[in-house]
């Protein structure tokens, strides 16, 4: 059976899909963009800033699940720009304890959703 998490607290979704998807004890989230949810508005102010507010969306996911980055067991960062991904990773480090990180994959990409820098996505088991 599937449950399907939406929150207030994180961007809608903006197509045929949920924020995520609970089946079982696993979450599947769908990627997050830099959407401020407040103002509806992208940040694309810096690439630290981006991924920050990325890595604040998928946080309210998972608050929603009842979850924490901690029970994260994989990412899947996209990318199109090769060249941020130190900036990327230094957000995204301040999220996770580096002996219990989730596997991941980074990948460079041609295009994003509303032409942002960074998307990523999470799946979580409690």
């Amino acid at each position: 059976m599937k449950t399907i998490i939406n929150t207030p607290n994180a961007p809608a979704p903006i197509g045929p899909y949920n924020q995520a998807v609970l089946s079982g004890n696993t979450l599947y989230t769908s990627g997050q963009i830099a959407i401020n949810v407040s103002t509806g508005e992208l940040v694309l102010d810096s690439i630290s800033s981006e991924t920050e507010q990325v890595m604040q969306n998928l946080k309210a996911v998972l608050e929603a699940a009842n979850m924490t980055f901690e029970d994260v067991i994989k990412t899947s960062i996209f990318i199109s720009d090769m060249n941020n991904f130190a900036q990327i990773n230094t957000i995204y480090a301040k999220y996770f304890d580096s002996n219990t990180a989730p596997a991941r994959e980074t990948v460079e990409v041609a295009n994003l959703p509303k032409f942002v820098n960074v998307e990523i996505s999470m799946i979580a088991v409690k």
